[in-house]
């Protein structure tokens, strides 16, 4: 059996809108990804799938339920202990690639090593091997004005695995790129999965890139059903 790498239990996310509206996000979500494993998270916009994410990344904390990453309760932790864990087990990709202006591909992938502890040297040879691994050894000294939108998302992935995390979370990676770019970085996403052995949950409006996980959920009024 695999090994379960996140997990949510029966998580519960409300907001107040005015004093008398409460809006119920997440109505008792139970999610379990296991090592090596890609998950589609199918959401129209508006039904708490950022809000799934952030508590599944650590950024934000659930109501109600638990939060596990490689078996361990971190739901109580503090700000401080949560940050750890994040800096350590999880990788984040948005819709937008949020890359530094001034610094080369290569070095937006050197700098969250060396803010995780990680030698010069060791950074450099991190970076240079995730880049080979989505095609882009080349364009390693080029800044991301440089760089077209799907490399810009590629150095994003790569960025996110610079400190070889545990699961990668994804909200919408492909979703401000054309159909054909589209494709060829979900492939590089893919890829990066098989080499780096991680987990990834992806949250997507594309059905046919969804299809190719290995996995589809979809949130549907506060709650998740298989797909």
């Amino acid at each position: 059996m695999s090994e379960a790498v996140l997990e949510l239990k029966s998580v519960t996310k409300s907001y107040n809108q005015g004093r008398a509206n409460q809006i119920d996000v997440l109505r008792g979500i139970d999610l379990t990804l296991n090592a090596g494993e890609m998950v589609a998270l199918v959401a129209p916009s508006g039904a708490g799938k950022s809000t799934l994410l952030h508590i599944a990344g650590l950024l934000d904390v659930p109501d109600n339920g638990s939060v596990l990453v490689a078996g361990q309760d971190v739901s109580g932790k503090g700000d401080g202990m949560r940050t750890s864990l994040r800096r350590q087990d999880v990788g984040f990709v948005y819709q937008f690639h949020h890359l530094l202006p001034e610094f080369t591909a290569l070095e937006n992938i050197v700098l969250p090593q060396l803010a995780n502890g990680v030698l010069q040297s060791g950074a450099e040879a991190r970076a240079e091997e995730l880049l080979t691994l989505v095609g882009l050894a080349d364009r390693a000294g080029h800044r991301p004005a440089a760089l077209s939108g799907g490399e810009q998302q590629r150095v994003a992935f790569c960025r996110a695995l610079a400190n070889s995390p545990r699961v990668l979370l994804a909200d919408e990676p492909t979703g401000n790129l054309d159909p054909g770019t589209s494709d060829q970085v979900f492939a590089a996403l893919m890829d990066l999965v098989a080499g780096t052995g991680l987990s990834a949950l992806v949250a997507t409006h594309n059905h046919e890139l969804a299809a190719r996980m290995d996995r589809r959920v979809k949130l549907e009024q506060g709650r998740l059903v298989k797909l």
